[in-house]
């Protein structure tokens, strides 16, 4: 019998999972309008990265107080290939991928990461295939079913239907901007495949940015940063007329702060402490969660339709991914290869996206770190 003490823990890990997947479904929603409506891509990355910096300051401040730190030229390298890979790269072609494509199918891709990383594992020699243990081949029938269902989702539209009634008088100049935007599938779907493998290439470069800074709070806050200076520099390369980097009294001022401080900072907490009390192989679980909430949330708010095509694509996703996430935890804890998780992603990825969190062994808090990949729907 679970003491009151444990069952309150774990009903506390599961809210914060919940709040996690809210956010996350909240920042595709609020990205997606205002996306459409004209937003420039690399300022809201650009403010979006300030707003996480304030948020997670404190925590480094307060809980890596004591901890001496180097600031190499080593570090500052690493760092800033993490923001660039992970924060830069991959969050602004999945904001590319999500205006051109909808936040149901953008978030699909998501839950691919965790595949593309173990294909390119597997390709890089880190970790081995094991075909003939149980838990390597569940991961490779969970590679195998996100894979074939991201090109269902890509190749086959089906029968659209709506839920609730479709009265575009109903909604307002935002969601009404959403529903008449003119999409380009192929375009955005290219866009969506290279965020995955940008997201995949920072996974591997948290890991060596580890080995010489490990402190996730200071880590995350540089990464922060120095994404938000290197999305102001590409984004004045591109466009530097003062209106595309305007900030409105809008519904863009609420998704920047909303991205920074809920789907960056509170979900990098979040995430941090579910992984402390369950382990890493428990966020992941609750993945799939945002494509439901993203699906039906999309349909009820911006009247978008959903496709039969999308619909079992998601289903082929989220079961491949749970095979996936099985065969991982099954996993000899001797064979556990150093990957990083992602947490902010997405959501926002949200995007996409993806944080980083650090999960140490009680041996050591800075060696032997284990690290298993997920998504937080960035």
């Amino acid at each position: 019998m679970k003491s009151v003490k444990e069952k309150m823990k774990s009903s506390q890990a599961i809210v914060s999972m919940l709040m996690v997947q809210i956010f996350a479904t909240g920042m595709q929603l609020l990205s997606r309008v205002i996306l459409v409506n004209g937003t420039f891509i690399f300022a809201l990355t650009s403010y979006r990265h300030v707003v996480a910096a304030l948020f997670v300051a404190p925590f480094a401040l307060y809980f890596e107080r004591d901890r001496e730190k180097k600031f190499t030229l080593k570090v500052w390298f690493w760092i800033f290939i993490n923001a660039l890979t992970g924060m830069t790269m991959a969050q602004g072609l999945y904001y590319y991928g999500l205006r051109d494509t909808s936040a149901t199918y953008s978030i699909n891709f998501l839950n691919l990461v965790p595949i593309c990383t173990f294909a390119v594992s597997i390709i890089c020699r880190i970790e081995k295939l094991r075909v003939k243990t149980w838990g390597g081949r569940a991961k490779c029938v969970g590679a195998i079913l996100c894979v074939g269902g991201a090109l269902v989702t890509s190749l086959y539209k089906g029968h659209e239907f709506f839920i609730g009634q479709r009265h575009h008088g109903h909604h307002d100049s935002h969601s009404s901007a959403a529903l008449t935007h003119k999409t380009n599938m192929l375009r955005g779907t290219i866009f969506l495949v290279l965020s995955c493998f940008s997201y995949t290439a920072w996974f591997i470069v948290q890991v060596k940015l580890l080995k010489e800074f490990p402190f996730k709070y200071w880590g995350t806050m540089l990464a922060c940063i120095m994404a938000s200076i290197q999305s102001a520099v590409i984004g004045l390369c591109i466009d530097s007329s003062g209106a595309s980097w305007k900030i409105h009294w809008n519904l863009q001022l609420v998704t920047i702060l909303y991205s920074g401080a809920l789907a960056t900072g509170a979900t990098f907490c979040l995430l941090s402490w579910a992984i402390s009390v369950k382990g890493p192989t428990y966020p992941p679980m609750f993945n799939p969660l945002a494509l439901i909430f993203v699906a039906i949330s999309e349909a009820l708010v911006l009247g978008e339709p959903l496709k039969v095509g999308t619909l079992l694509g998601m289903v082929l996703i989220i079961s491949g991914l749970y095979s996936f996430l099985w065969g991982k935890k099954k996993e000899p804890k001797s064979l556990a290869q150093s990957n990083v998780v992602a947490a902010e992603v997405s959501a926002d990825s949200a995007l996409p996206q993806a944080t980083a969190v650090v999960v140490p062994r009680a041996s050591s808090p800075t060696s032997n770190v284990v690290l298993e990949v997920e998504t937080t729907n960035k």
